[in-house]
Protein backbone atom coordinates (compact mmCIF):
# COMPACT_ATOMS: atom_id res chain seq x y z
CA UNK A 1 0.00 0.00 0.00
CA UNK A 2 1.37 3.42 -0.98
CA UNK A 3 1.91 6.07 2.10
CA UNK A 4 1.69 9.69 2.18
CA UNK A 5 5.36 10.72 1.50
CA UNK A 6 6.80 8.04 -0.93
CA UNK A 7 6.28 7.93 -4.53
CA UNK A 8 3.57 6.16 -6.76
CA UNK A 9 4.87 3.34 -9.36
CA UNK A 10 4.33 4.55 -12.77
CA UNK A 11 1.22 2.90 -13.98
CA UNK A 12 -0.34 2.20 -17.14
CA UNK A 13 -4.45 2.11 -17.84
CA UNK A 14 -7.08 2.93 -20.49
CA UNK A 15 -8.35 5.71 -20.60
CA UNK A 16 -11.57 7.67 -22.02
CA UNK A 17 -10.60 9.28 -25.50
CA UNK A 18 -9.44 5.81 -26.50
CA UNK A 19 -5.80 6.62 -24.63
CA UNK A 20 -3.62 4.83 -22.58
CA UNK A 21 -2.62 6.67 -20.07
CA UNK A 22 0.81 6.62 -17.72
CA UNK A 23 1.33 8.35 -14.40
CA UNK A 24 4.73 9.90 -15.66
CA UNK A 25 2.64 11.42 -18.07
CA UNK A 26 1.25 13.86 -15.64
CA UNK A 27 4.43 14.85 -14.34
CA UNK A 28 4.96 18.79 -13.38
CA UNK A 29 1.13 18.71 -12.24
CA UNK A 30 -0.89 17.44 -9.21
CA UNK A 31 -2.75 14.66 -10.21
CA UNK A 32 -6.18 14.20 -8.16
CA UNK A 33 -6.79 10.34 -8.67
CA UNK A 34 -10.23 9.49 -7.49
CA UNK A 35 -11.87 6.03 -7.17
CA UNK A 36 -15.44 5.40 -7.37
CA UNK A 37 -17.57 2.29 -7.58
CA UNK A 38 -19.69 2.80 -10.68
CA UNK A 39 -20.84 5.02 -13.69
CA UNK A 40 -23.99 6.47 -13.45
CA UNK A 41 -25.26 5.52 -10.38
CA UNK A 42 -26.15 8.40 -7.78
CA UNK A 43 -23.26 9.27 -5.39
CA UNK A 44 -20.82 8.53 -8.63
CA UNK A 45 -22.62 11.19 -10.42
CA UNK A 46 -23.12 13.70 -7.81
CA UNK A 47 -19.26 13.04 -7.18
CA UNK A 48 -17.81 13.48 -10.86
CA UNK A 49 -20.16 16.83 -11.34
CA UNK A 50 -18.25 18.54 -8.52
CA UNK A 51 -15.21 17.97 -9.77
CA UNK A 52 -16.21 19.39 -13.00
CA UNK A 53 -18.02 22.16 -11.44
CA UNK A 54 -14.70 22.98 -9.50
CA UNK A 55 -12.51 22.56 -12.71
CA UNK A 56 -11.40 25.69 -13.20
CA UNK A 57 -10.04 25.87 -9.58
CA UNK A 58 -8.81 22.60 -9.89
CA UNK A 59 -6.66 23.78 -13.25
CA UNK A 60 -5.31 27.01 -11.45
CA UNK A 61 -3.89 25.15 -8.59
CA UNK A 62 -1.85 23.47 -11.45
CA UNK A 63 -4.07 20.17 -10.90
CA UNK A 64 -5.44 17.54 -13.41
CA UNK A 65 -8.29 15.41 -12.42
CA UNK A 66 -8.97 11.93 -13.20
CA UNK A 67 -11.39 9.43 -11.97
CA UNK A 68 -11.05 5.80 -11.87
CA UNK A 69 -13.85 2.81 -11.63
CA UNK A 70 -14.04 -1.25 -13.18
CA UNK A 71 -16.12 0.20 -15.59
CA UNK A 72 -15.20 -0.61 -18.96
CA UNK A 73 -14.07 2.66 -21.51
CA UNK A 74 -16.76 2.31 -23.52
CA UNK A 75 -19.15 2.80 -20.19
CA UNK A 76 -17.05 5.33 -19.63
CA UNK A 77 -17.24 7.22 -22.78
CA UNK A 78 -21.13 7.48 -22.32
CA UNK A 79 -20.95 8.67 -19.10
CA UNK A 80 -18.13 10.95 -19.04
CA UNK A 81 -20.41 12.60 -22.84
CA UNK A 82 -23.87 12.45 -20.53
CA UNK A 83 -22.14 14.61 -17.71
CA UNK A 84 -19.94 16.59 -19.49
CA UNK A 85 -17.13 15.72 -17.76
CA UNK A 86 -14.02 17.92 -18.64
CA UNK A 87 -11.31 15.37 -17.54
CA UNK A 88 -10.69 11.28 -18.20
CA UNK A 89 -12.18 8.24 -16.86
CA UNK A 90 -9.50 5.01 -16.37
CA UNK A 91 -10.87 1.60 -16.95
CA UNK A 92 -9.77 -0.50 -14.05
CA UNK A 93 -11.29 -4.01 -15.24
CA UNK A 94 -8.56 -6.24 -13.42
CA UNK A 95 -8.42 -3.97 -10.72
CA UNK A 96 -4.36 -3.87 -11.09
CA UNK A 97 -4.76 -0.10 -10.46
CA UNK A 98 -7.66 -1.06 -7.22
CA UNK A 99 -4.74 -3.02 -6.05
CA UNK A 100 -1.99 -0.70 -6.02
CA UNK A 101 -4.30 1.56 -4.08
CA UNK A 102 -6.02 -0.60 -1.87
CA UNK A 103 -9.38 0.61 -3.00
CA UNK A 104 -11.54 -2.69 -2.97
CA UNK A 105 -13.37 -3.76 -0.03
CA UNK A 106 -16.07 -5.88 1.25
CA UNK A 107 -19.27 -4.03 1.36
CA UNK A 108 -22.64 -5.05 2.14
CA UNK A 109 -25.27 -4.07 -0.86
CA UNK A 110 -28.68 -5.03 0.08
CA UNK A 111 -27.76 -6.69 2.95
CA UNK A 112 -25.24 -9.02 1.08
CA UNK A 113 -21.30 -8.79 1.06
CA UNK A 114 -19.87 -8.15 -2.08
CA UNK A 115 -15.99 -6.63 -3.29
CA UNK A 116 -16.48 -3.11 -4.47
CA UNK A 117 -13.98 0.30 -4.48
CA UNK A 118 -14.05 2.41 -1.72
CA UNK A 119 -14.69 5.47 -2.74
CA UNK A 120 -10.96 7.11 -1.94
CA UNK A 121 -8.91 10.09 -3.63
CA UNK A 122 -5.28 10.26 -4.13
CA UNK A 123 -3.57 13.36 -4.64
CA UNK A 124 0.30 13.07 -6.15
CA UNK A 125 2.39 15.89 -6.67
CA UNK A 126 4.02 16.89 -9.66
CA UNK A 127 7.42 14.60 -8.49
CA UNK A 128 4.82 11.45 -8.32
CA UNK A 129 4.94 11.38 -4.60
CA UNK A 130 1.48 10.88 -3.05
CA UNK A 131 0.58 13.88 -0.60
CA UNK A 132 -2.68 13.16 0.99
CA UNK A 133 -5.15 10.60 0.47
CA UNK A 134 -8.82 10.23 1.51
CA UNK A 135 -10.62 6.78 2.52
CA UNK A 136 -14.25 6.35 2.91
CA UNK A 137 -14.94 9.36 1.26
CA UNK A 138 -18.46 10.99 1.35
CA UNK A 139 -19.18 12.94 -1.66
CA UNK A 140 -20.80 16.30 -0.62
CA UNK A 141 -18.13 18.80 -0.36
CA UNK A 142 -16.00 16.80 -1.14
CA UNK A 143 -14.01 18.34 -4.39
CA UNK A 144 -13.67 21.21 -1.82
CA UNK A 145 -11.69 19.77 0.62
CA UNK A 146 -9.55 18.34 -2.08
CA UNK A 147 -9.07 22.37 -3.32
CA UNK A 148 -8.31 22.83 0.20
CA UNK A 149 -5.54 20.79 0.68
CA UNK A 150 -3.80 21.87 -2.75
CA UNK A 151 -4.25 25.79 -1.45
CA UNK A 152 -2.27 24.91 1.52
CA UNK A 153 0.29 22.79 -0.93
CA UNK A 154 0.52 25.55 -3.33
CA UNK A 155 0.98 28.59 -0.60
CA UNK A 156 3.80 26.63 0.97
Amino acid sequence: MITPGNPVPDFEASSTGDKTVKLSGYRGKYLVLYFYPKDNTPGCTQEGQSFRDNIEKFIALNAVIVGVSRDSVRVHEGFKCKQEFPFDLLSDPDEKLCQLFDVIKMKNLYGKQVRGIERSTFLIDPEGLLVHKWRKVKVKNHSEEVLQTLHKLTDE
